[in-house]
């Protein structure tokens, strides 16, 4: 099940809500602990040694208990109350050189600057060179927003409580949170949803709900996502995807999206390039049936979705050719995808089809489309999102990057937790178009929530460049396309 991305007021009424319950704070922290524990495991091994850092608050409760949990380590635990007193105690643990530092200094509570004794503690940390495992969130970090009260702990691996922070979606983030993992098994009433869209979150037991429109995603989301093939199927059950793309000079793109369709499995694809192109895009290909643009955008009868846009960056691309992929995303009756360049070409207002219409810009797409500068994009990824649907016909927007958003101008934003920064490589992105696109030509997947499905294909694509880390860190984008599943 997705879990809600809160802000720190709406994590303090779930909270107290639960308290209000009868729940138990120490069975909560307890709970909390071994969490942290269990990573802490994870990131070591038997013998080695690991310094907890813990502060005041029930940050520093849940890293202090979090040592009762570890086995096989050598634990030393350093409360830090005074930073003034507490600075040279440091020094000397971290002159031991340990294998990890829990870092529980601050939590969600933190409402101001840092004042200089506790910059240089967080200074002295960071400058440690020793890897970090922050509980809940990195000291110094707020938690609602991203930024940091001055400076902040920068974590490898953050374990957050419960639900994932709002924050935590702000790309500055990620430099101090590093992995971040969700512990949201820790004894607090469940928060589910019986609404598809997901925006009004249900404490169980209580009468008590949390709006909330961002749900970051599991495995356990995506368990039905793909329904059993009949055993009477044939190739014409499962869709004919149409991809127009590649051009001179970028011709490898059209290839990647329909080698990512391809994984999909719908029951065709063909693919139109340009001329100049035919031969070398056909030689790559064999399942896959390959024409071209011969000065009209012809779609097969059979045609269940189309997808349009990867390398077709080549300037010289006819002018009437792209007044033909524009017109395709107004009128076709069929599920359009529009990716890389051709997202250029595209002009906003409503579409006459009723059909579903997807974008998967990047941040820079994504500001050319708004006139806007990418920081003003990153600065809110979630208005981004909105802003790009409402301004192209209520679409499905795709905005890649750090934890990729999937939404549209209502309802649900969905997080994906999934991929590594190897995925920024030439072609992940044509890779993933294709693979978003095979989904939705198939019938089947069609009567689904297509939300769902491209979200589906976002996570699978991360979650094959995180299993190619683990055993070969040099992967490229051939290997990621025989990973997608």
């Amino acid at each position: 099940m997705a879990i809600p991305v809160l802000t720190i007021d709406q994590i303090r009424l779930w909270e107290k809500t639960a308290w209000e319950s009868g729940i138990s704070q120490h069975e909560v922290i307890q709970m909390a602990g071994s969490a942290v524990a269990e990573q802490a495991m994870k990131l070591t091994k038997p013998g080695d040694s690991i310094i907890i850092l813990a502060g005041k608050g029930h940050n520093g409760d849940d890293a202090r208990l979090a040592g009762s949990h570890i086995s096989d380590r050598k634990v030393t635990s350093l409360n830090i109350f005074d930073p003034e007193f507490s600075i040279h105690n440091l020094d000397s643990c971290l002159t031991l050189n340990p294998d990890l530092l829990i870092d529980g200094l601050f939590g969600i509570g933190l409402n101001r600057q840092l004042a200089a004794p506790w910059l240089q503690i967080i200074d002295r940390i960071n400058n440690s060179n020793i890897p970090i495992l922050a509980v809940d969130v990195p000291s110094g970090l707020n938690a609602d927003t991203g930024e940091t009260f001055g400076s902040a702990v920068r974590a490898n691996c953050t374990v957050t409580m419960g639900a994932v922070k709002r924050g935590f979606l702000n790309p500055k983030s990620s430099e101090f949170t590093g992995k971040i993992i969700v512990a949201d098994q820790i004894g607090l009433p469940l928060l589910y949803s019986t609404q598809r869209n997901k925006t009004k979150w249900n404490i169980t037991n209580t009468n008590k709900t949390i709006q909330c429109d961002l749900a970051w995603l599991t495995e356990s989301d995506f368990r039905q996502i793909r329904p059993d093939r009949p055993l009477n199927s044939h190739k014409g059950t499962f869709g004919h995807l149409f991809i127009v793309a590649g051009s001179f000079g970028f011709h490898g793109a059209s290839v990647l999206a329909a080698k990512g369709a391809s994984r999909a499995r719908p029951g065709l694809v063909t693919l139109m390039v340009q001329p100049e192109v035919y031969i070398p895009v056909a030689a790559q290909l064999q399942s896959v049936m390959v024409c071209s643009w011969q000065g009209k955008i012809t779609i097969p009868e059979s045609a269940t979705a189309i997808l349009i846009g990867p390398g077709l960056a080549d300037p010289n691309i006819p002018e009437n050719f792209k007044q033909q992929v524009i017109q395709l995303w107004k009128e076709s009756p069929l599920p359009v995808i529009v990716d890389a360049s051709a997202l250029d070409w595209l002009k906003p207002g409503q579409c006459k089809s009723i059909a579903p219409r997807v974008i998967t810009p990047h941040p820079g797409e994504a500001a050319r489309m708004l006139n806007m500068s990418v920081a003003e994009i990153q600065a809110d990824r979630p208005l981004t999102v909105r802003k790009l649907s409402t301004r192209f016909s209520d679409c499905y927007v795709v905005l890649k990057g750090y934890l990729t958003l999937i939404g549209k101008n209502k309802g649900v934003i969905y997080v994906n937790p999934t991929g590594n920064p190897n995925l920024a490589q030439g072609g992940s992105g044509d890779l993933l178009a294709g693979f978003i696109a095979g989904l939705l030509a198939q019938p089947q997947l069609q009567k689904n929530n297509i939300q769902e499905s491209i979200a589906y294909a976002v996570w699978a694509h991360g979650l094959a460049a995180d299993k190619l880390e683990l055993i070969k860190p040099n992967w490229t984008i051939d290997e990621l396309a025989n990973e997608l599943i």
